[in-house]
């Protein structure tokens, strides 16, 4: 079951889902979706529909809204497509740290206004890109934010970059879980030590796994060559175990 919503920002208008379980019964736990550099599209309903078929409220927002409203993706391709990539980089590139956090405000006063959302705390899960989100977020609002996923995660801890995430992790309470994608070169082994140092220096509670054999991209059920069943089955596994001991 999904509604599409219109979320006031400060940069204009969010056009969102919220997706709950089929006959849900009263507010459910909120879990924010970010979606990877794709954007809204069908592979990504599925995967909303399936993280709250578990008994959450799910609101997955256009990242992209500034820009274009709903897919961006065409029917039959995807974010490896050449005649696709430059579009999406090009509005990927508009997401700045200052937009993810007006963002950030706006979806957490969605989620206090709407009926389908619990009152507590909530979790956030991104993929590729948005991983990065999902751990700003929970940085930005500690008290809010009570699981963080990153799944085929990108430029997590880049070296020399004054914007990195390892400089706001000691501000996370959240318990954070990142699945990796084996030789990922979106994300090297130097960067995964990188992050891991981070959040050990801060005391947070997280894991990290390796993803052996899986590439970047492994959840993205729409791209191939990256698709990898397995891996995406794990995927949801780890995601559920990480919301059901947190929310």
């Amino acid at each position: 079951m999904s509604r599409a919503i219109d979320i006031p920002a400060a940069d204009g208008t969010i056009d969102a889902l919220i997706f709950t379980p089929d006959n849900a019964d009263g507010p459910l736990p909120a879990v924010v979706l970010f979606t990877d550099i794709g954007g809204l599209r069908p592979c990504y309903h599925e995967k909303a529909q399936r993280i709250a078929d578990n008994g959450y409220a799910v609101l997955m927002p256009n990242i992209y809204y500034r820009d274009a409203a709903g897919a961006i993706v065409p029917e039959g391709k995807s974010f490896r497509d050449p005649d696709v990539r430059p579009t999406l980089v090009e509005y990927a590139d508009h997401l700045s740290p200052e937009t993810q956090s007006r963002d950030f405000i706006a979806l957490l006063e969605c989620i206090d206004a709407e009926a389908e959302f619990a009152d507590g705390k909530l979790g956030v899960v991104g993929y590729c890109m948005t991983s990065a989100f999902a751990l700003r977020m929970a940085a930005e609002h500690p008290d809010r934010v009570a699981a963080v996923a990153g799944f085929h995660s990108a430029r997590l801890a880049e070296a020399d970059d004054p914007a990195s995430l390892v400089n706001v992790v000691e501000a996370i309470k959240a318990r954070v879980y990142f699945g990796h994608a084996d030789k990922d070169e979106l994300l090297p082994p130097e960067q995964i030590a990188r992050m891991d140092e981070a959040l050990a220096r801060a005391g947070v509670h997280f894991t990290t796994e390796l993803y052996k054999g899986a590439p970047h991209g492994y959840t993205a059920q729409d791209a191939a060559g990256s698709y990898h069943a397995e891996a995406d089955a794990l995927h949801y596994k780890r995601l559920a175990t990480l919301l059901e001991e947190t929310l």
